[in-house]
């Protein structure tokens, strides 16, 4: 029984890698059913075996998205914050070219409002507990503004990143993201 409950919850986890990385690059409406199975291996009868319906997949994908993303948060918001590290690596090449494993913001952020309701509470929390982590890091740092500023710095890491995705010209993407970097640093201290 304990290696049946561990293959379903293997085979869900494959599931929801699958549709995180499809949600990444093609958005909520990138996730068919049939082809998400078929991409895990799996048939699509097997499919309401681990979810209700398409709209509780997409809300696990949130989470799954926000779950691989608070890594990076962590790394940086942690227990010793670094803002000037967040805003290197958010707005780095790497995280330029890994549009199916980067932070879901970037790529979301436009269809949010269009989400199923509990995916779209689920991604309302990710960004709240995003933007909470800046506002305690600013405040760690001594910003008495912290809670303000840090909608403001959020925004503008994923309008960046946003930005630099919809650009066609590679090089001119890499220099607005460099760019983003310095000003946005400069503008909270940390330059």
């Amino acid at each position: 029984m304990a290696d049946k409950s561990a293959h379903k919850a293997k085979t869900r986890a494959r599931i929801l890698g699958e549709a995180a990385g499809a949600m990444r690059m093609a958005g909520v409406q990138g996730i068919g059913v049939s082809a998400l199975m078929q991409r895990a291996g799996l048939t699509h009868g097997g499919f309401y075996a681990h979810f209700e319906s398409r709209d509780d997949l997409v809300a696990h994908a949130v989470d799954r998205m926000f779950e691989e993303s608070a890594m990076i948060l962590d790394r940086f918001l942690g227990e010793r914050p670094d803002l000037a590290g967040l805003i290197d690596h958010y707005l780095s090449e790497s995280a330029y070219r890994a549009v199916d494993r980067g932070c879901p913001l970037p790529g979301l952020s436009g269809e949010a409002a269009r989400m199923p309701p509990d995916a779209r509470l689920r991604f309302e929390a990710g960004v709240r507990r995003f933007r909470e982590g800046i506002a305690r890091a600013l405040e760690i740092a001594g910003r008495s503004d912290g809670a303000v500023l840090a909608h403001s710095l959020l925004a503008e890491l994923v309008g960046a990143m946003t930005l630099a995705r919809a650009m066609s010209d590679e090089g001119a993407a890499l220099d607005f993201l460099a760019s983003s970097r310095d000003r946005l640093k400069e503008r909270i201290g940390l330059a």
